[in-house]
Parts: C-alpha cells; structure tokens; sequence
C-alpha cells in the first residue's frame, strides 16, 4: 500500500513539474501596422473591422508558427508577410509613393540569438521586402543591400522580381498628389523641398510594419518593413531597415520593431536605445520603451511607437500618436487588437 501511494505521488509531482515547465516557457508575438493620426472618426465601422481583421490574422498567423514551435524567426517573417500582402498598410502592397510617382521599399529583420541581420534598402520589384532582408541575413556576407544591387542579389537567390506598378493603389496615389500640391509651392530647389517638406503632416512620413516574437527556446527576433515616406526623394531610407534605429533584438535583453518619423529614429537609435534601457539599468521593457517613446522622442517632436517583447514574454506596445494599428497574443495572454490610442 506504502509503495502504491508513493507511486501516485511521485507521478503527481511529475505532472505538476511539466506543467510549472510549461509556464515557465513562454513564447508570444506583437505586431504593428504603422503609427499616426489614426482617429476612430476617420474610419467607418466596415473599414475599421477589416483594419482590426488583417491585423489578427497576421499575430494569429505569427503565432502559430510559435505554438507549433517553430523559431521566432519564422513567426516574424509570417506575420510581416501578411501585412506585406495587404494594401492597408504602409508595405509591400500598402507602399506609398516616391515624389517621382514610383515605390522604394525598405525592410530588416534581426535574430536575437547572435544579433545576426539582414536589410534591404530602395528595392523597387520585391514583393517581399521582408524575405529578401532574410535572404541577406543567411546568405550574404554582408547586412544591408540597397537598390539595384540588392535586386542582383535576389535574383541569384532565386527571388522572381514583380513590376514596380504592382504596388499601385488608388488611396496611396491620392495622398501623393496633396502632397506634392503643398511641396509644388515652393520652388523646385532642394532647400525649398527640404522647407516645405518638414510642413507637411506628419502622417505623410510615417507607415511601417512590423512584428517581434519569442520562441518556445527562449530566442528573440524583429522585423520591420516599410515603404517609406509619401513623396520622399533623393533616394531617402528611413529606419525601418537600420538595426538599432527601427529594428533590433538580442536574448539578453528585448526585441523591438519601430514605426514613426523616420529620421527621429534614426538620430536616436530607438530600438537599440529601449533595449539598452532593459540591459543595463535593469528596467523593464514597458518602462524602458516609455522613456524613449515619451520622455526622448516626444520633446523634440519625434512621432511614432514601438512593439517590444522581452525574455519572459513581456509585451509592451508604447507609442505617443492617436493610434497605432497593433495586435498581440501569448501563451498566457489572449489575442488583443488595437487601433486607437483608449484601447
């Protein structure tokens, strides 16, 4: 009898054991869809439910990758796919357009295991700027290809190139031209652009996508993916493909992708700087990101948000416009979606 008991209570410690090792290893994806003036007045109750569905299905997408315990990695490239693929993000098929009336794409992606990355810049026939930055991170030498170059790369990748025509939409062209019928009243110099530019809304130089996940190993990692800034010239990059600045990870601290002015971004080195936060002074990821976004970036006039995840699973999703389109979902935590800054 002694022996029987003592049978069923060691296997009720086993049992008890796997489940504590369950929620002690957690895993969980964030992903946003740009930051801005986004206001509920703006939308009608149809075109928010499609904004609200493409983001859950890109973090469900991501997640289950992670719940079939693929690598972070993967869920992030998943989930940045999805909203690459939609024309309501500022993205792969969302891109907005250069002054000249075409698309420059940028993207990155980083793995926290051993700060490997990958990025491309001013691509203009990749449907997946955020495959590609992958491609560079796993079968390059180097971190960051741009324009013409980076499309060799693709080509010898295997990547099929797309007309640069094929990221045309109807909503991206209209903002184009009220933008430049405000640059037009200046004169064609380049001070001028630069004067009349910096008067534009703001959200005319923001719109990125972007995701951070946690594996079930305990392994980090970012992407961002853009398509820049509404009537960028000069061949301008913003920071969406610049580790530090729009997308950063690494285990010992925090993964982030950013979406915002981009230029702020990159003067400021947000992700890495909120990551630094976390490393170094010990805080944590939600206070680390609120300094950068609110107590750094806001002062100066820096507009835009970030998406972080830390080693426990730990999700923060700060940002200092009206709204940022946004979702998340954990192994603890059900799905959320979020657009407007009260939610």
């Amino acid at each position: 009898m002694k022996k029987l008991l003592f049978a069923i209570t060691a296997s009720s410690c086993l049992t008890l054991s796997n489940d504590a090792l369950s929620v002690e290893t957690p895993f969980a994806i964030a992903i946003h869809g740009g930051a801005g003036t986004i206001e509920k007045a703006r939308f009608t109750p149809e075109q928010e439910q499609l904004y609200r569905d493409k983001l859950s299905e890109a973090v469900e997408t991501g997640y289950k990758v992670l719940e079939l315990g693929g690598e972070s990695l993967d869920a992030v490239t998943a989930a940045i796919e999805v909203l690459e693929q939609s024309p309501y993000f500022n993205a792969g098929r969302g891109a907005v357009y250069t002054y000249e009336g075409s698309h420059e794409l940028d993207a990155s992606i980083m793995d926290g295991r051993n700060r490997q990355a990958g990025a491309v810049a001013g691509v203009k026939h990749i449907e997946s700027p955020i495959n590609l930055a992958r491609l560079v991170m796993e079968n390059s030498v180097h971190v960051m290809l741009s324009g013409q170059g980076a499309e060799e790369f693709a080509k010898e990748q295997g990547v099929t190139l797309i007309e640069n025509n094929l990221f045309d939409t109807p909503h991206r062209y209209e903002a184009l031209i009220k933008a430049k019928q405000k640059l037009d009243k200046a004169k064609a110099t380049s001070k001028a652009y630069q004067a009349a530019h910096k008067a534009l809304p703001n959200n005319y130089k923001m719109g990125t996508v972007g995701a951070v996940a946690l594996d079930k190993n305990g392994n980090l990692a970012a992407g961002t993916s853009t398509g820049g800034m509404t009537a960028k010239r000069y061949g301008r990059v913003g920071d969406a493909p610049v580790i530090g600045a729009g997308t950063f990870a690494e285990n010992e601290s925090c993964a982030v992708s950013a979406t915002g002015h981009g230029e702020y971004f990159i003067r400021y080195n947000v992700a890495s700087d909120i990551c630094a936060r976390v490393k170094y002074q010990g805080k944590t990821i939600a206070d680390a990101g609120n300094d950068v976004i609110n107590g750094v970036l806001k002062p100066i006039g820096g507009t835009g948000g970030v998406i972080i995840i830390d080693t426990k699973g730990n999700i923060s999703l700060p940002f200092n416009t009206s709204g940022m389109y946004r979702a998340s979902k954990s192994n603890t935590q059900a799905t959320y979606v979020g657009i407007f800054n009260d939610e």
